[in-house]
């Protein structure tokens, strides 16, 4: 389990985007979004780095 926080994801569309990007580096991950707290925390088999990685490319870079 991998929490990242992302204060570049302030809407419903950012969410979106950032569960599309997760989506496609493992399409097995769930994940559960904290929009108030920019907050997302993530299942998923890929290492952290890969999905701080994924992240970032999206345009979400976790801090």
């Amino acid at each position: 389990m991998h929490e990242f926080h992302l204060p570049d994801m302030t809407c419903g569309h950012c969410a979106g985007m950032v569960g599309q990007a997760l989506k496609l580096a493992d399409a097995q991950c769930t994940f559960q979004v904290d929009l108030p707290g920019r907050k997302i925390t993530v299942q998923s088999a890929e290492e952290r780095d890969v999905l701080a990685e994924t992240l970032t490319e999206a345009g979400y870079p976790p801090v």
